[in-house]
């Protein structure tokens, strides 16, 4: 995991500048977690909507993608 940098971009810039003098620590990216587990988890995740797609008939999947058109051409409520 990434350690977290400030979203607004006069923030960033400052952190980005103190690190670069030497005023503010570097902010170091952390190694990536290799125990098995960890491993596992990341395949099960990606492996996981193509496993259910298969599962589902034709007619679930046309459901889900009506649904989901529905919400994405919504138009927001004032």
């Amino acid at each position: 995991m990434r350690p977290r940098r400030p979203r607004d971009p006069n923030e960033l810039a400052f952190q980005v500048f103190q690190e670069a003098i030497g005023e503010a620590p570097r902010q170091e990216i952390p190694e990536e977690d290799t125990t098995p587990a960890a491993v596992a988890k990341r395949k099960g995740a990606a492996q996981g909507g193509k496993k259910r797609a298969q599962k589902l008939t034709p007619e679930q999947r046309r459901e889900i993608a009506q649904k989901a058109a529905a919400k994405r051409w919504k138009k927001p409520t004032p």
